[in-house]
């Protein structure tokens, strides 16, 4: 099975640089897009139903901002679209689907930088999704979570430790937030695979023409729960697909 997570920054405008080829190269089974930034009704058909597979979409109240999108090539056994919470799910931040052995969280996290309002509500967020996982966890749910998270949680995950250690994204509470993340029962499967590895970067800003000196930041993420990673073969960040200021994170399991 292959799960792909991408912050494509507008399905409508990633549409007219390669989405449709990435798709077909890549061949997902499970297709996590964040920042959609449309409703399902604004956009081409084809972006409803890409070679043939089925989509569940979560939109901002807000017209052109966040949302998230989830293609499969299976239908779910159930789509929900938040967790609950009015002031986050408004935000279209969630489409979560079960399937036979996990709940899949396609999630786009909030970006705290453009205000101390945001900020806090960043950081509500955190605190109340982890509480919502940890309850997942201990049903004994399986859990899959993917998507831009907006944190780099070890200092080799960003381009400069000591410049952004200040910045939204990269503040300690933030990087402690992800450790008691994983103490809950998770797993960052691309560093499971690639503990040590530096520059690897899933996301570069466009303002100071990051990506081409590679000064980026790795805030995408794929993380299971601990029961699901002995299924696990690999997870890897796809640097060389472009279209957005992100770029996609693969993972392959065992079915």
């Amino acid at each position: 099975m292959r799960i792909i997570t991408w912050n494509v920054n507008g399905v409508r405008a990633v549409m007219k640089k390669g989405f449709f080829e990435f798709i077909s190269k890549s061949n997902p089974d499970l297709l996590c897009i964040q920042e959609s930034k449309a409703h399902p009704d604004q956009v081409e058909p084809e972006l409803l139903n890409p070679f043939g597979r089925q989509s569940a979409w979560s939109s901002s109240h807000r017209p052109g901002y966040s949302g998230t999108l989830t293609y499969f090539r299976m239908p779910p056994k159930s789509i929900s679209r938040g967790i609950g919470v009015k002031k986050f799910d408004c935000e279209g931040r969630f489409v979560i689907t079960e399937h036979d052995d996990f709940l899949l969280y396609n999630v786009y996290f909030p970006n705290g930088g453009s205000r101390e309002e945001r900020h806090l509500f960043k950081q509500d967020f955190l605190a109340r999704f982890k509480d919502h996982l940890s309850e997942q966890l201990e049903n004994g749910r399986e859990v899959i979570l993917v998507g831009d998270y907006n944190v780099a949680p070890q200092e080799i995950d960003v381009y400069d430790p000591v410049k952004l250690s200040k910045e939204s994204g990269f503040l300690p509470e933030e990087r402690e937030w992800f450790k008691q993340l994983l103490s809950t029962g998770f797993v960052d499967v691309f560093r499971h695979f690639h503990p040590n590895e530096k520059f690897r970067y899933t996301w570069w800003n466009y303002l100071d023409q990051g990506r081409a000196g590679n000064r980026g930041w790795r805030i995408d993420h794929i993380c299971v729960s601990k029961g699901l990673i002995g299924r696990v073969k690999s997870c890897d960040i796809l640097e060389d697909v472009t279209g957005s200021d992100h770029c996609p994170v693969i993972c392959e399991l065992d079915r």
